[in-house]
């Protein structure tokens, strides 16, 4: 199968099963030259800015069940939170002091935040931060209401579609989700006019390369700004509490031909993949196009309790506390730390 053309990749025209071939080769350890173009790839659209985002993680409530999830709805053994307006508004303020410009906003599906609710918190960080970018990664909602949540001042917009596959997505949630839902959310989002992203898990049970591949051409139909792609990493309160993490190596070929698919992606470097591999994981990931990390922010009391798969980082270089040390980290792999909005290429004003 030849790839190049001259010294470019191109993968947006190969089929579903060239694809999965392509991933299959590079399953092990990604060819480094594919590294390489990735690399440059990013470097194309951000040279070598890697954007920070404050996280909030403001609820561990959710209603849902899905199958790889420590805070799902049936696990009773957790210690359930959730932060009110004034506390989230005091994570902004250390964010804000801290340099950080944009604010995530991160939680179950808790259905204590109603619509005015939410909107009215996304209205008071706005009111206060009036530069920052908010993002909300909360769930699968109405049209309605993500538009209610654009109107408050809602920049962005984080749904992980998980996989693309309808069958491998009922192996992964109870039937009372849907990939097709799943999917209209997303679609809603980049209509509207929401900084959008998607994403996927790596190595989950019951996946195989031909879904990777589907979620590669997902992503090509799709054109979000931002995917999250991590490593499964499996919880001891869950069904699938005995399965294998999913590979490292894996994951960092499926950031390169992400970088590779979408080319103006912000693609970030996840605490998923620092937690398999807390010395080299971010490092690699910057490597092969990453450019986006993304501190806690959350009160550090209810840190180990947002815990959506076992042994997840929230201190060291993941707390928003220890940016310097991150800055240090992300200069060691010859990138500056940019704590601008750092927009989607797409949407100008960077």
């Amino acid at each position: 199968m030849n790839l190049y053309i001259g010294d470019r990749m191109d993968i947006k025209n190969l089929s579903k099963q060239e694809l999965a071939e392509l991933i299959e080769d590079n399953a092990n350890g990604l060819d480094p030259h594919i590294g390489s173009l990735a690399l440059r790839e990013k470097e194309k659209y951000y040279q070598n800015r890697i954007f920070a985002r404050g996280l909030i993680e403001f609820t561990n409530i959710c209603k849902n069940n899905c199958y790889y999830c420590g805070i799902r709805g049936e696990n009773k053994n957790i210690h359930r939170y959730r932060l009110n307006k004034e506390q989230i508004l005091s994570c902004c303020k250390v964010g804000s002091e801290l340099g950080f410009s944009t604010f995530v906003l991160q939680g179950g599906e808790d259905l204590y935040f109603t619509d005015e609710k939410m909107c009215d918190i996304i209205y008071s960080i706005k009111s206060h931060y009036p530069d920052c970018a908010i993002t909300l990664s909360i769930g699968e909602k109405t049209k309605k209401t993500y538009q209610a949540y654009k109107n408050a001042g809602a920049d962005r917009y984080l749904l992980r579609h998980e996989t693309a596959n309808e069958k491998h997505y009922g192996m992964l949630h109870p039937h009372d989700m849907s990939l097709e839902n799943r999917k209209r959310c997303l679609y809603d989002l980049m209509e509207i006019g929401f900084e959008t992203g998607a994403g996927f898990m790596v190595g989950s049970p019951y996946q195989t390369y031909e879904n990777l591949a589907e979620d590669l051409l997902f992503l090509k139909e799709l054109k979000p700004h931002m995917v999250g792609i991590g490593p499964f990493l499996p919880h001891h309160d869950t069904p699938f509490k005995d399965f294998k993490n999913g590979s490292f190596e894996l994951t960092i070929t499926m950031l390169a031909l992400t970088r590779l698919m979408l080319g103006d992606v912000l693609l970030p470097a996840t605490t998923a993949l620092a937690t398999l591999k807390p010395d080299i994981g971010r490092t690699k990931a910057f490597l092969v196009g990453a450019n986006v990390v993304m501190p806690n922010l959350t009160l550090s009391e209810y840190r180990d309790d947002y815990l959506l798969y076992d042994n997840k980082l929230s201190s060291g270089n993941e707390a928003a506390q220890s940016i310097k040390n991150l800055e240090k980290e992300i200069m060691k792999s010859g990138n500056i730390l940019d704590m601008s909005r750092g927009n989607n290429v797409r949407l100008k004003n960077l």
